[in-house]
């Protein structure tokens, strides 16, 4: 099977199911084991459902059965409810009928220490094995709005008329997708599929989030994360959806040493450096954010601003505001977060003032109450729009938000269709003109922390870059490089580096296309500790004093390393300011 096949067969069994068997289900619908059914039924999934317990006939009053076995089919997906110690058999007899998808609620493995990580070894060896895919462990399912699939123990999914929408969730953390669903309800925001991928001992948020690339249900992605445990899979996931557009936001734990520990407690996965992962994240076009409202509420900004208009030169934002103090807190935390708020040109003024826009325009338009007409911040927005010094216009609407959304809230919403992205922040309690604003998609925050972050983590992504590795020896034999050697590898990969010229080690010193001062190095993959050998001449002056130079390396290499191959010496010029890193 080829991999889009194989990606389809995945998301068929994991999110769309016809047949599913709950393993361990509790005739309690209040218990944990006892959820997943009554869920299922009270969203009117219509696919087959399979309650097992070998003790019992009925279950929540309908028939159950012994054991997988004992079905009149195999089901397509399996979510195992029983404790950890008969995981590994059900799991067993699931692969030997050919169930496509398991999921484990049960902890209990590397995170529980030596015992627990050889039993997800055990777990691991069966899925590469056998065929059958794996969610979990400690995951606490899965959740497909638009196919009423309810297959999760999560508490939260009690509450009825789950809102549906474009967005898709996978979470490290369980209980985050039932967090995420009932702050999106409370915001009017649906998602179109939320997965507690758990321990990640197969199915990973990279592949899983891979398979629903084709679903043109689903838009966009919101991840929950507490470590990074597959790389290479988000990687090529995170490049895939730039090219599809479709925007990814990422929340992750871990920017303290103490939610590191506690992250790599939880999950039994290192959590990583955090700045590496931070920096892993802008280069995969991926928007990091670190407030939790943000992780709702980023995703219709990262729709409007395009990726390769992220750079240093395309982060200025014009404010327009009803409301001082409200802006000047917006301004302050963008700030923060190193995006500089943009006061419009004397062209723009000029604009403004030929409009008879009352207010004043400084660092924000502030339009004081005279903004909380229709038609003065509609007239506002559009000139603010077409101004060029702005590459995104904030709108921060104070008082009249709440009681009067069609003062100030409205032409927000009537503006949406510019070229330019829009975006608003409500200062006061404002749930109806959220909701209005949510159902026109024009993004907009509740608090000023989360709109800046927003906006912040947006403009830090950079497009993926597709990096064309070096090809590994034919025989799997590796080598040292030189230091030249090294350049050209990371030239390959994209990696700036510091000119370099070869000159013989035996001379003559030749014009060198950069000017003095300079350094010396001799350059050959037999000897990898230069400065042992005496092989660096730093502050060279001018030619005279670089064939000095290149007489002293030839010296003290016959010297100090006579048996090794050496005629080339590096020279690069002298740089001071720079930081520094050891690769290895």
């Amino acid at each position: 099977m080829d991999s889009s096949h194989a990606s389809a067969a995945l998301a068929h069994a994991l999110l769309a199911p016809r047949s599913i068997a709950l393993v361990g289900a509790s005739d309690d619908a209040g218990k944990t084991a006892g959820r997943p059914l009554k869920f299922l039924r009270e969203a009117g999934f219509q696919g087959k459902v399979y309650p097992i317990n070998p003790n019992r006939a009925i279950v929540q009053g309908e028939q159950a059965w012994p054991g997988l076995s004992a079905l009149p089919e195999v089901p397509e997906h399996v979510f195992v409810l029983t404790p950890t110690g008969s995981v590994l058999d059900t799991l067993r007899e699931g692969a030997a009928l050919g169930v496509k998808v398991a999921t484990v609620l049960a902890s209990g493995f590397s995170e529980s220490g030596a015992e627990g990580a050889q039993r997800e070894e055990v777990l691991r060896e069966l899925a590469r094995t056998t065929g059958i895919r794996i969610l979990g462990p400690s995951s606490l399912g899965v959740v497909n709005t638009h196919t009423r699939l309810v297959l999760t123990a999560n508490a939260a999914f009690a509450e009825p008329d789950l809102p549906s929408g474009k967005v898709f969730v996978a979470s490290q953390s369980g209980s985050m997708i039932g967090a995420l669903v009932s702050r999106g309800k409370a915001r009017g925001i649906g998602f179109a599929g939320l997965v507690s991928v758990g321990g990640e001992v197969d199915l990973s948020v990279g592949e899983i989030c891979a398979a629903t690339l084709d679903d043109p249900a689903i838009e966009g992605y919101l991840l929950f994360l507490e470590s990074l445990g597959d790389g290479e899979e988000l990687r090529a996931f995170a490049a895939e959806a730039a090219r599809r557009g479709k925007p990814v936001i990422a929340y992750k734990l871990g920017r303290s040493e103490a939610a590191a520990e506690m992250a790599a407690t939880h999950t039994g996965a290192l959590a990583g450096e955090d700045d590496v992962a931070d920096a892993f994240f802008k280069d995969m076009g991926i928007a990091r954010v670190g407030v939790l409202d943000a992780l709702l509420e980023t995703f219709p900004l990262a729709r409007r601003v395009e990726l390769g208009k992220t750079g240093p030169g395309h982060r200025r934002v014009g404010v327009v505001t009803t409301t001082g103090g409200g802006a000047a807190m917006a301004v302050d935390q963008l700030g923060i977060r190193g995006i500089a708020v943009q006061p419009a040109s004397p062209e723009t003024v000029a604009k403004l003032n030929a409009a008879g826009i009352p207010g004043t325009a400084g660092r924000v338009v502030d339009l004081t109450l005279a903004g909380t007409r229709y038609e003065v911040m509609k007239k506002t927005l559009e000139i603010l729009l077409e101004a060029p010094e702005f590459d995104l216009v904030l709108a921060v609407v104070g008082s009249s938000a709440r009681l009067y959304p069609q003062l100030a809230v409205k032409p927000i919403i009537d503006s949406a269709g510019a070229d330019k992205p829009l975006a608003a922040m409500l200062v006061p309690e404002a749930p109806e003109a959220l909701r209005q604003l949510t159902e026109a998609g024009v993004p907009c925050f509740r608090s000023p922390e989360a709109c800046a972050d927003a906006i912040a983590s947006v403009f830090a992504r950079r497009a993926p870059r597709q990096l064309a590795l070096p090809a590994a020896p034919a025989d799997g034999a590796t080598r040292t490089l030189s230091e030249a050697q090294a350049y050209g590898v990371l030239e390959q990969l994209g990696v700036p580096h510091a000119p370099a010229v070869l000159v013989p080690l035996a001379g003559p010193a030749p014009e060198l296309p950069f000017p003095f001062p300079v350094v010396a190095k001799v350059c050959s993959e037999h000897i990898p500790h230069k400065t042992e050998v005496g092989g660096v001449v730093l502050n060279i002056a001018s030619r005279g004093e670089l064939e000095q130079a290149l007489a002293t390396l030839r010296g003290n290499l016959h010297e100090r390393a006579p048996g090794a191959p050496c005629d080339q010496v590096l020279v690069q010029p002298m740089q001071r300011s720079l930081g520094e890193v050891l690769v290895g």
